[in-house]
């Protein structure tokens, strides 16, 4: 089976596992916010994924750019809402600690994505 460029690319197989573990945690948020943070959460998250993978098929360095550029405000929208999620007791103070962790790594990695070009 082919494999396109960016499923290559660490940073994005690692923001594949950030979209596993939001979905996990945002399973046991209150159901009235279904359609509120947690719908917001994982479009947020699943929007890095996308958007490293639509960056890597762009064919000038700019547009690659703007991508990667995307893909990093969404995974900072993402790190707002787990704050404000704690803030609202849906998740323990532990949760955002490991969370944090692997964004820290894909915004190191996106900008050093965008950084190469």
């Amino acid at each position: 089976m082919k494999q396109y460029s960016f499923e290559k690319l660490n940073v994005w197989q690692e923001a594949r596992v950030l979209v596993k573990s939001i979905y996990a945690i945002t399973r046991t948020f209150p159901k009235e916010e279904i359609f509120e943070i947690t719908s917001q959460m994982r479009r947020a998250a699943i929007s890095i994924c996308s958007n490293i993978a639509e960056g890597s098929g762009r064919t000038t360095k700019p547009n690659q750019a703007n991508f990667y550029k995307i893909a990093y405000s969404s995974l900072l929208e993402l790190l707002n809402r787990l704050i404000i999620s704690n803030n609202l007791a849906f998740i323990t103070d532990s949760e955002p600690i490991e969370l944090r962790e692997k964004i820290n790594s894909i915004a190191y990695k996106i900008t050093s994505l965008r950084n190469s070009l």
